[in-house]
């Protein structure tokens, strides 16, 4: 039998197109003593995995195997372990150790979560870094309930589809802009209010249809395009979240900030291990299991052998809108 095999990459590239990643023998690598191995059948491609590949995340330690999210079997290490079907992800997965991107991973036993039982491998795998980023937000900001309402800046985007998602579970009224009528609508278990920047404003639309409280949460999933918009949309006592942004400097209203008891909480998921991740995938493992929370939907032009990965990771740098993953095992991804 083959050793299992896994992407390498020695040091990070000038630029996209001079990515050197090279497909090596996992090797002799053994779980120690509190580790696990894990037989990866799917494996997200997310931004970051990219971008740390041309050296834009300071914390990456080169030579490196890249990759965040993962699903697949547990296959050596604690006996009652073994042979559980699990899903991860991990903010040092591919940047200070080896990540998912191969055919196989090696982890502590406390990064293991079990994957929720009605979801395919390639669809487990590819949850991830996006709802970990959106539940983590939604944490820091008091997380919504029956009671809240959630703006959601960028909705169409991964960890925006995400937040629009776990807000509706929790029955908030959410609220989800985008600067187009025509961006792409996730799945919500229910009713979600859709704005379109293009023709609305969307802070006088959410005041307006808030009985002009605003909204007690805005998740910005972009940063500085959505800075203003976002503020005039917060609730007295609303908290903003960030995640990403475009411009690092923005115009800030100290007045209104303080004089609106607001909060602004940042999420930089490279700071959630993956033990830290795994107790999240815990947390919303029902959602999906009760179907209020659904994967995304990873077409087949979007499904990579390890072979093709240059061509992976330039799709997802070139802004791809699907879901990419790696497939090392595609009979076992089903």
């Amino acid at each position: 039998m083959s050793r299992p095999r896994v992407l390498n990459v020695a040091s990070p590239a000038a630029c996209a197109d001079r990515i050197a990643v090279e497909l090596v023998d996992f090797g002799s690598n053994r779980a120690s003593e509190g580790d696990v191995a894990i037989e990866i059948h799917a494996a997200g491609v997310n931004p970051s995995d990219a971008k740390a590949m041309l050296g834009l995340m300071p914390s990456a330690v080169f030579p490196r195997t890249p990759g965040r999210d993962f699903a697949g079997v547990v296959v050596e290490g604690r006996a009652d372990l073994v042979g559980l079907e699990v899903w991860g992800t991990g903010g040092d997965l591919g940047i200070s150790r080896n990540g998912s991107h191969g055919e196989r991973l090696v982890l502590p036993h406390s990064a293991i979560a079990a994957k929720p039982r009605n979801l395919s491998m390639v669809e487990a795998g590819t949850v991830g870094v996006p709802f970990v980023t959106a539940y983590e937000g939604l944490r820091r900001a008091g997380y919504p309930d029956a009671h809240s309402t959630v703006a959601v800046f960028g909705a169409s985007g991964k960890v925006g589809q995400a937040v629009v998602q776990l807000a509706a579970r929790a029955r908030a009224t959410v609220f989800a802009v985008d600067r187009r009528g025509d961006a792409l609508r996730g799945f919500a278990s229910r009713k979600v209010r859709y704005i379109d920047a293009s023709r609305e404003t969307p802070s006088e639309t959410i005041r307006a249809e808030s009985a002009g409280r605003g909204a007690a949460i805005v998740f910005n999933t972009v940063g500085s395009p959505w800075f203003a918009q976002a503020n005039a949309s917060l609730a007295k006592r609303g908290t903003q979240v960030f995640i990403a942004t475009v411009e690092r400097a923005v115009p800030f209203d100290i007045f209104a900030f303080y004089r609106g008891m607001h909060t602004y909480a940042g999420v930089d998921s490279l700071a959630l291990t993956a033990a830290d991740c795994a107790a999240i995938l815990a947390e919303i493992r029902p959602g999906f299991e009760d179907g209020t929370l659904r994967p995304y939907v990873v077409d087949d032009g979007d499904r990579f052998p390890l072979e093709r990965a240059n061509a992976a990771y330039r799709a997802v740098l070139g802004g791809s809108p699907g879901r990419i993953a790696f497939v090392p095992r595609p009979a076992a991804s089903k």
